[in-house]
């Protein structure tokens, strides 16, 4: 009688077990598909957002000359804070309820969010929109359908693909600013298209095409720790593993309470960095609001490249030495990042007074009637650190964007991929919608607090406040190293 090998368990099938391995092999095929969905889906999300990051400091600036850094800081906590609330609840319902469900509704809240801007352009109340794009819902998944082999695999491709969503925002936003502040007006539904309000609608579009993959080719899909399908509640089939077999034992709530602190600390460094990006390059550099836009969507696209080869890389460390190594030479390098950017020297930046226009650069406007044809720029006056803190060069910022570019996605996926191997194979919404919600409340509080440090303090007090956030979470790390390992580890059911 000839036999079969179980790809998964290397055991032999007898002849009549060949309708089994076809359909496992369409399981397979199903659950990739899925997961690649599940990729674009982080994809589309990180475009949606990072298209309009570097314009929003120039056009709060232009619909409100009052408008200041701080002011920023609540515009960008916005977005995480929708996320923050959303997180557990979404998280919950993916739990108990078919995972496109809640994919759905959030790709549907997005899509109205960017309708709704474009619709009341500003000055209205637009800036305060709650974009809510569920991030806990898609790690859940694609951490519960990959095996313990495959997750670090698959965590660091959704990382990839995040960071692919990354490079494109920016990069449009840039190309975009082409179109210029005045645009051009669409009478037949009374839309303002320019370079801020293009790209709201192209992430509109970008909704509607994630939303039409996720109803029509998104299957339910729950693997073990060794690849076998289980039987879940949001699983109909009854032929399934139940996956009670494979979660005997209880998580370990110190790892997973330590997992959330730090990924807090990570999400909340970028978030401040992402923040301030912008700001600090328009007061040290003198660039006006046009170039801001281009030159911070370059750099921003630029990091992005390097995220990828960063992500392509960690795969591979990651193999040979480990998870919880990597996060902590990533945490050093983002410390060496943010240090560097530290002002020093004895040059200061150039001075933008409120009384007198500074006419160094000259700025294109078709209309020059409506706002003149001079920009002021420079360190606005009414910031007064400005007149006593070193600048900070451009060789600095473009340094320390290096190296918290090859930090930054270290971290961020080792996060991810460490937290779900610490769940095991129990269901991972709640817990991952807790974790989404920590990030959400870093990128909640992390604009808020830079934004309020660097205007009244500036930037040295603001990155060495960062310096010691970074330093508290290698310190961290190091003390409960022991505790962030795998589930299946802690229990004996894998060896190390």
């Amino acid at each position: 009688m000839s036999q079969f090998m179980d790809p998964e368990e290397n055991t032999p099938l007898l002849n009549g077990d060949s309708d089994s391995i076809d359909t496992r092999d369409d399981d397979y095929k199903s659950r990739w598909r899925s997961i690649r969905v599940m990729y674009f889906t982080m994809f589309l999300s990180s475009v949606g957002f990072t298209i309009v990051i570097t314009s929003l400091w120039p056009y709060l600036q232009k619909i409100d000359d009052g408008a200041t850094a701080g002011f920023l800081g609540w515009v960008v906590a916005a977005y995480s804070l929708g996320q923050m609330l959303a997180s557990p609840l979404f998280g919950f319902w993916s739990n108990h309820r078919p995972r496109r469900e809640p994919l759905a509704c959030s790709i549907f809240i997005n899509l109205a969010a960017n309708v709704y801007y474009l619709s009341y352009a500003p000055p209205g109340p637009s800036d305060f929109v709650l974009l809510i794009c569920n991030v806990a819902v898609v790690r859940s998944y694609v951490a519960g359908a990959t095996s313990l082999k495959e997750r670090t695999g698959a965590m660091a491709n959704m990382s990839a693909c995040q960071a692919l969503g990354f490079i494109l925002g920016p990069a449009l936003q840039a190309a975009l600013s082409f179109i210029g502040e005045k645009g051009l007006s669409v009478n037949l539904i009374d839309l303002q298209l320019n370079m801020y309000t293009a790209p709201a609608l192209l992430a509109a579009l970008f909704a509607v095409v994630n939303v039409l993959l996720v109803l029509f080719l998104l299957r339910e899909h729950h693997v073990d720790d060794h690849g076998r399908h289980t039987r879940t509640i949001n699983y109909g089939s009854e032929e399934r593993l139940d996956v009670s077999q494979e979660t005997d034992g209880d998580i370990d709530q110190i790892a997973v309470v330590t997992s959330n602190i730090l990924f807090f600390i990570i999400m909340f460094i970028f978030a401040v960095f992402e923040t301030i990006a912008t700001p600090l390059s328009m007061d040290m550099f003198s660039w006006t609001r046009k170039d801001a836009v281009l030159y911070n969507g370059i750099i921003l696209s630029c990091i992005g490249f390097e995220s990828i080869l960063v992500f392509l890389v960690v795969k591979v460390v990651s193999q040979r030495i480990g998870d919880r190594p990597v996060l902590l030479g990533g945490l050093i390098i983002i410390f060496c990042g943010f240090f560097v950017l530290l002002p020093w020297g004895d040059h200061y930046p150039q001075i933008r007074w409120a009384d007198v226009r500074n006419v160094t650069h000259k700025t294109f406007d078709p209309n020059p009637a409506s706002n003149g044809s001079f920009e002021p720029t420079g360190c606005p006056a009414e910031q007064t650190w400005c007149q006593y803190t070193p600048a900070v060069h451009l060789a600095q910022f473009i340094a320390a964007d290096v190296l918290i570019g090859v930090g930054y996605p270290a971290c961020n996926v080792m996060s991810y991929t460490l937290y779900s191997k610490i769940l095991g194979s129990k269901p991972q919404g709640v817990y991952m919608g807790w974790l989404t919600a920590a990030g959400s409340g870093a990128r909640t509080l992390g604009p808020v607090f830079v934004s309020q440090v660097y205007t009244n303090l500036g930037p040295r007090w603001a990155f060495s406040l960062v310096c010691g956030a970074v330093l508290g979470a290698v310190l961290l790390l190091v003390a409960l190293y022991h505790k962030l390992i795998a589930f299946s580890l802690r229990y004996g059911r894998i060896r190390e």
